[in-house]
């Protein structure tokens, strides 16, 4: 029971991981476990500790609001990075031209491999066809 550490030390409050401790009432009660964040009526913010004494609840939102955003930011200045490093590939500077990479290379030469097989097999069907219409006279 966490209210028998009432008006004793943070720290013998918060050994009980499911204490909290209000600094201004000198209060240990029990978390309440159905809000994410304990309510103005029981403890301000600025009073409330849990897990440890030297951390209370506003600093904490504070700090990891903070850690967040700038997780945030740094993952969206990352994706325009890489988006930029690609546009910044196949333009030049004097306009809106388009330099191949080695992937559009390499699409480009796979094309004309393929065009030219199926060129060289349409030929060949037709040479065929032409060599079975001599062959029965429908020519």
């Amino acid at each position: 029971d966490c209210h028998q550490y009432t008006n004793r030390s943070c720290e013998e409050c918060l050994k009980n991981v499911t204490c909290l401790w209000c600094a201004s009432s000198r209060r240990c009660m029990e978390y309440p476990v159905r809000r994410i964040l304990p309510p103005a009526n029981l403890c301000e913010l600025r009073s409330a500790r849990w897990g440890v004494c030297w951390v209370n609840f506003e600093a904490l939102i504070i700090a990891m609001s903070v850690v967040g955003g700038t997780l945030l930011i740094m993952l969206g200045v990352c994706c325009c990075c890489c988006c930029c490093k690609k546009k910044s590939k196949k333009q030049v500077s004097g306009g809106p031209l388009v330099v191949p990479d080695k992937d559009d290379e390499r699409a480009a030469r796979e094309r004309e491999k393929r065009r030219v097989r199926q060129e060289e097999r349409r030929a060949e069907m037709k040479s065929r066809h032409d060599e079975i219409r001599r062959k029965y006279g429908t020519v």
